[in-house]
């Protein structure tokens, strides 16, 4: 006999079974599944021929219910919940995705405190035992008093089979003298807790200070449509509210019926089949008799109605099935109105549906908030289920079925699980929604290795590029594509410099219609592109060419998501995002109305290749940062001829943003072979050519090169992105106007020997990113530079050295100071700078995570002209 090794009948011998039962589950926590699954076959197989003795302990213990349907339970209770959990994995490694680097192991709770109710006693303690030793849990039966007898049996038939198949000595426990005292200490020692009971049993469970599945108390509400099978729903419903006398906690408690039809023909059914309508007094007495001070009566409590109508003193025939009474309040004070545990049930009429949904809100409401309702209808009425399915707060909607048979599932919905106990969620004041099962009485451990999520690498369907090549290029909008008309986007000064003319003669020889918008300011401002679009949208090309430098290709991108979308709202596309695959706004896609080119006249922002913009409200003064792929040009024509009119400044500052866009790209946490190779390449024709470039700007080599540098950095930027350099810039630029290019040179070697630190205070977060590193990568940079050195360190120093002269070279002024920037405004604004620095969409992808602190004392040391740091935390 697998029976417990003494009596448990005091506080101490329930305090000695647990260290027990703690070591009998330690070793059963070792077993594999293959013998968890013979021991959980063996114990559901022994429960199953049980049944039919269980059943009839139950009803001869506890004076409730009928035997039959106590069979049906146990049948249900072992069968089924083998039968849904036979293949579960439950042992070891239940899951795995090899290829996500994701591994969940099933590890079991511990111990388990099994409450188990006087109106399913048997069956709810089949389940428990089954649940806990598929999951590797020791279980402690705590039954009611009135019940303990059949309970224990229940219990003892499952260990003694479990043991027999291998499982360890004691691992299913119980009370054998139950109080609440004992019901208490074990609630307090066990891992977890299964409360199936009344709600001061459910409550204690909860406020044992262990976790806890309860159930919440039902007060199940029908509805019949008057779209409704009324033959079907009031059979359906018969069915349910006799089985075992009514006391499953799911059960009907009140009907209503749509409509003065339909009430008529439920009614007649109810009576033909056997119910009876309590009439005058009996109402009356049967309401008396049922609820007491607002509770249910133990005395009626899954009995016949015959015997109940017999306590109420009202005389009905002894094969009645079912006692209706029919009443109009939904109000606590209606004893119709509650849950009743037995063949007893209000009947209700509603004028039309709302008001029948209204009367089930309310039935809820007032006692069986998250357990379960009812609709009987036509499934052709999608509105109405879906308006009833949203007004219930039930965790189990049930669609004509009957509501105890459906509830614990399975059986009326094959994908609704199997369970004896039913979670009723946060409106039923529990900590799960739906029926409880092995998934509960586990802890799943995952084993996460750390993966490196895809990368891209994106540019313009095309790109072309030597010099004198936009004509050609240009020639495909005709020859190939067959566009017939474009929009051109340009600035005052390339338009009334006639820069444009050769590209409008070119459209013209295609017989290609054209129109110019050519009042995009330095800075665009979304009053700006508004002017353009609304030309965009009275011209409706099909093409949009955007000419000149960032400013005009930027205020393109704006005017031709603008035209495409209007109802896209700039704070929602500017939100910044930590990866832009995982971001929270979805920008429209382009294209559809324009196909758009870029054509660059200066060699620095690479824009034309990019999914960057800015654009500035001048009303509100917000500045409206955009990033999305979205955004990208169609074609990029980058030809050496647009460039060769560059004056010295915008020579030397974009030349500079140029090599500032491949360092930070080369060292971004988001680097990848792809984008390493476009931005080696371009700081190597940076550092040979912008010198001979400012110097000269006849010399169209050195123009050719630097074009070409500008486009491949900012293929480069446009996959790895950038880095704080560039944050800080925008803010220098913001806040004190210093162009954009020279914004970047003036920080460029210091934010260099910040993100250089060996042990800096923080690092980049990105899996591909392992450690920090950034000085070596910069000093692979400087050697493709033709920068030497016995190691990083010294490649490193030259390296700074070589950008220092060639920023002297260009024309960058040393310090911020040096740029006219006052040194009482710059002071009064470090603080801001340094806090939106931090917030800008490029300090992302740095090797170096900042500290709002760390770039205040960058801007100073750039101010100032401090001596160069380590910059080490």
């Amino acid at each position: 006999m697998a029976d417990q090794e003494q009596v448990i009948a005091s506080v101490d011998d329930l305090n000695a079974l647990i260290v027990r039962m703690r070591s009998a589950q330690a070793e059963f926590a070792t077993f594999t599944q293959e013998q968890v699954d013979k021991i959980f076959y063996e114990a559901a197989l022994a429960a199953n021929k049980a049944r039919i003795p269980l059943a009839k302990m139950a009803v001869e213990e506890t004076g409730m219910g009928l035997v039959e349907d106590k069979v049906i339970k146990n049948h249900y209770a072992s069968e089924y919940i083998y039968n849904k959990y036979r293949s579960t994995k439950t042992c070891g490694v239940v899951s795995e995705d090899p290829v996500a680097g994701i591994k969940e192991i099933a590890e079991p709770m511990g111990i388990v405190a099994a409450v188990i109710p006087t109106t399913n006693p048997t069956s709810t303690a089949i389940f428990k035992c089954l649940i806990a030793l598929k999951t590797r849990n020791a279980i402690i039966i705590s039954p009611h008093p009135r019940a303990k007898g059949c309970t224990i049996e229940a219990a003892r038939i499952i260990l003694e089979a479990a043991v027999a198949a291998g499982a360890p000595q004691g691992i299913i426990g119980w009370i054998d003298v139950p109080s609440l005292e004992m019901t208490n200490t074990l609630m307090r020692e066990s891992d977890i807790i299964l409360a199936t009971g009344g709600p001061g049993m459910v409550t204690a469970a909860y406020s044992s200070g262990k976790p806890a599945l309860g159930v919440g108390p039902g007060n199940t509400p029908v509805i019949i449509d008057d779209s409704a099978d009324i033959r079907m729903a009031v059979n359906s419903i018969i069915h349910s509210k006799t089985f075992d006398n009514g006391m499953i906690c799911a059960s009907e408690q009140s009907v209503t019926v749509v409509g003065d039809e339909a009430y008529a023909a439920a009614k007649a059914e109810f009576e033909r089949r056997g119910c009876y309508f309590l009439k005058g007094e009996e109402l009356d007495q049967v309401r008396k008799t049922v609820i007491i001070n607002g509770s249910v009566n133990a005395r009626i409590v899954g009995q016949s109605a015959f015997k109940i109508a017999q306590i109420a003193g009202v005389v009905v025939p002894q094969n009645t099935k079912i006692l209706i009474g029919e009443v109009e309040s939904v109000d606590p004070s209606e004893e119709m109105a509650h849950e009743k545990l037995s063949p007893v049930l209000g009947m209700y009429k509603a004028a039309d549906f709302d008001e029948a949904i209204a009367k089930a809100e309310r039935l809820v409401a007032d006692g069986g908030y998250g357990h379960t309702s009812s609709l009987y209808i036509n499934l052709g009425e999608k509105e109405k289920i879906a308006k009833h399915a949203a007004a219930m707060k039930t965790c189990r909607i049930l669609i004509n079925t009957p509501s105890s048979q459906g509830g614990i599932g399975d059986l009326y919905n094959f994908q609704l699980a199997p369970s004896l106990t039913l979670g009723c969620g946060s409106w039923g004041g529990n900590s799960v929604s739906g029926n409880v099962g092995v998934k509960h009485l586990l802890n799943i451990k995952t084993v996460a290795e750390r993966r490196e999520n895809m990368l891209w690498f994106r540019t313009p369907e095309k790109v072309y590029f030597k010099k004198g090549c936009m004509p050609v290029a240009l020639d495909e909008l005709g020859t190939v594509m067959g566009k017939k008309r474009a929009f051109i986007v340009t600035d005052q000064f390339l338009y009334k410099s006639g820069f444009t003319k050769s590209i409008e003669a070119k459209l013209d020889a295609m017989g290609i219609a054209h129109a110019c918008f050519y009042d995009v300011e330095p800075d665009p401002t979304l009053q700006c592109a508004q002017r353009g679009v609304a030309q965009l949208a009275a011209f409706e090309p099909d093409t949009i060419i955007a000419v000149g430098g960032g400013s005009a290709m930027d205020a393109a991108k704006i005017m031709w998501l603008m035209y495409e979308h209007p109802e896209a709202k700039f704070e929602d596309m500017a939100m910044d995002f930590m990866d832009i695959r995982k971001r929270v706004y979805t920008f429209p896609r382009l294209g559809e109305k324009c196909y758009f080119v870029c054509i660059p006249t200066s060699s620095g922002t690479g824009s034309e290749v990019t999914p960057f913009a800015i654009i500035t409200d001048a009303e509100t003064g917000i500045k409206w940062p955009l990033a999305d792929y979205a955004l990208l040009p169609n074609m990029a024509i980058v030809d050496t001829d647009n460039m060769m009119s560059q004056p010295k400044g915008l020579t030397s500052a974009s030349g500079i943003d140029v090599l500032t866009h491949a360092l930070e790209a080369y060292v971004s946490i988001m680097a990848s072979d792809y984008t390493d190779s476009m931005a080696l390449k371009a700081g190597k024709l940076v550092m040979d050519y912008l010198a001979r470039a400012y110097d000269n700007p006849d010399d169209v080599e050195a123009r050719d090169h630097m074009a070409n540098a500008s486009c491949l950095a900012g293929m480069a930027f446009a996959n790895a992105f950038l880095g704080v350099n560039h944050s800080m810039a925008h803010k220098l630029g913001a806040f004190h106007h210093i162009p954009h290019g020279w914004a970047n040179a003036v920080i460029l070697t210091r934010v260099m020997r910040y993100n250089a630190a060996e042990v800096p205070t923080k690092m980049g977060t990105f899996p591909q990113y392992e450690y920090p590193h950034a000085k070596a990568r910069y000093a692979e940079f400087g050697r493709a530079c033709g920068i030497t050195g016995a190691n990083d360190d010294e490649v490193f120093e030259s390296f700074v050295d070589a950008i220092e002269e060639l920023k002297a070279h260009v024309g960058v002024h040393p310090t911020i100071k040096d740029f006219g920037v006052d040194e009482q405004y710059f002071l009064d604004t470090l603080d801001d700078m340094s806090e939106q620095a931090f917030n800008d969409q490029c300090t992302g992808a740095n090797p170096r995570y900042p500290l709002i602190s760390e770039i205040r004392e960058l801007y100073m040391d750039a101010y100032y002209g401090r001596e160069p740091k380590s910059y080490e935390e």
